[in-house]
């Protein structure tokens, strides 16, 4: 125990890898742990066409955010000049400009979305819930100064109290209300109480307007390739939802997004960590640098599938009984939905920790290339799933896209020495064995929804 406890002293790469991941999985479980407890509280004040309504709402929002995402965050994180005054402020004038403009487009998509799903209440709730857009532009760049040092315990306290703060008013708001305003409202407090506490707790120099050439010209040329990754980002994380809005019913949709909220989970919270720890990891110690290198990003990659694996499979074992004890019987059919969701996840172990080292690496071409790949998949993979086999098989697209991509992974990894076969082979030779279990345990409760 003394031993391990020494790793997280020190100054070194490990000891601040390991500290900040321990701070990482604080702040998302416990982000998501309150996200559970506002959901629980929600589905007795709400109805679920409430949850599928504000699904929409959602799926709009993000898809916005990443559609216009220039990558400052990354860019902040691997450019040699991430702690340089002129650079920063130039960051943060650019990203002041995005959220008024992606608020101001948010609005001008309103009326379309709402006649696009028939749901006219989305001209009213899409408008106020893009305030969040607007509020998130003002954020300091002292965040994503943090993640690039590996210093994000403050940010990650910071994060969870403005997180509460919003749940706080969106529970009081529905109590008041019972409409779905109270969930559109909860995420603009939430970004207004980040903002607040942001601006003033964490420590670092207040952003000013500025405009330096030389910082715009190196923020552009790697944010245009990660500009079209990012939208293609959200035809991966969004486009299931966006297209089942199509498909299902409001209340079904709001079922669907239950489920994927909990059989989601754990992965979300393994890409949260790796897309913050291992850029600095892969742009300090490049695996095709030093075999040592290669060694330790092996290691690490190991303990990321494991500490991933593990906890998708218990979560899909316990699907089912999970929905049972949390929600009401309005929400059954999402227990199923939570077991398969976390099961198509399984694919993911292999490629998780491995796509980040393009970005590291100032290559946000290469980049781009295999999320363009990864989103022609994905989208074929749900259209055809859902075509063949309805619900179910938009569900297990998500697999199959992800197995589909794979080659393209290879090609990725091979470019820059990171390529490591045997955990590969390994995680998804044991990942196939247990989900093949647990859908055979759970195969009476996954059967109905063949037929959605």
């Amino acid at each position: 125990m003394s031993r391990l406890l020494s790793a997280f002293h020190g100054s070194g790469l490990m000891a601040r890898v390991l500290r900040s991941a321990s701070w990482l999985m604080v702040g998302y479980g416990g982000s998501q742990a309150l996200r559970l407890a506002a959901n629980l509280l929600m589905t007795r004040l709400l109805y679920p066409e409430a949850f599928g309504l504000m699904t929409l709402v959602t799926v709009v929002v993000v898809g916005l955010n990443l559609f216009s995402d220039v990558g400052i965050g990354p860019a902040i994180a691997q450019n040699p000049r991430g702690d340089d005054p002129d650079f920063l402020n130039t960051a943060w004038t650019i990203q002041v400009g995005r959220g008024i403009g992606l608020f101001a487009v948010a609005c001008l998509l309103a009326l379309p979305v709402s006649r696009i799903y028939d749901e006219p209440d989305l001209t009213t709730y899409l408008p106020v819930a893009a305030l969040a857009l607007l509020i998130s532009g003002f954020f300091p760049t002292r965040i994503e100064t943090a993640h690039r040092h590996l210093i994000v315990g403050r940010l990650t306290v910071l994060d969870l109290i403005s997180q509460l703060i919003g749940i706080g008013a969106m529970a009081a708001l529905a109590i008041a209300t019972r409409s779905v305003m109270a969930l559109a409202l909860g995420g603009v407090i939430t970004a207004l109480a980040k903002l607040v506490l942001t601006h003033f707790l964490l420590p670092g120099d207040t952003n000013r307007f500025r405009w330096e050439p030389a910082a715009r010209s190196e923020l552009m040329r790697f944010g245009k390739w990660i500009f079209l990754s990012t939208a293609l980002t959200f035809v991966i994380s969004q486009g299931d939802r966006a297209i089942l809005g199509r498909y299902l019913t409001m209340e079904m949709l709001g079922i669907y997004n239950i489920g994927y909220f909990l059989g989601s989970f754990p992965i979300m919270l393994g890409m949260a960590v790796v897309g913050r720890i291992m850029l600095p990891v892969y742009r300090d110690h490049p695996p095709d640098a030093d075999p040592a290198n290669w060694r330790r990003l092996a290691r690490l990659r190991a303990g990321v599938t494991l500490g991933v694996g593990v906890p998708l499979v218990a979560v899909a074992l316990a699907g089912p009984q999970l929905v049972d004890l949390l929600y009401d019987p309005r929400y059954q059919l999402a227990g199923p939905m939570v077991t398969l969701i976390s099961l198509a996840f399984i694919p993911q172990l292999i490629v998780v920790t491995y796509d980040i080292v393009a970005l590291a690496r100032g290559d946000s071409l290469s980049y781009f290339a295999l999320m363009l790949v990864r989103a022609l998949m994905q989208v074929g993979a749900i259209l055809l799933g859902i075509w063949a086999f309805g619900l179910l098989g938009a569900i297990l697209s998500l697999a199959a896209a992800t197995l589909a991509t794979y080659p393209a992974v290879l090609w990725l990894t091979g470019k820059y020495g990171a390529r490591d076969l045997r955990h590969d082979i390994i995680a998804i030779v044991l990942g196939g064995a247990a989900a093949a279990t647990v859908i055979r345990f759970h195969w009476t409760e996954i059967a109905p929804l063949a037929a959605l």
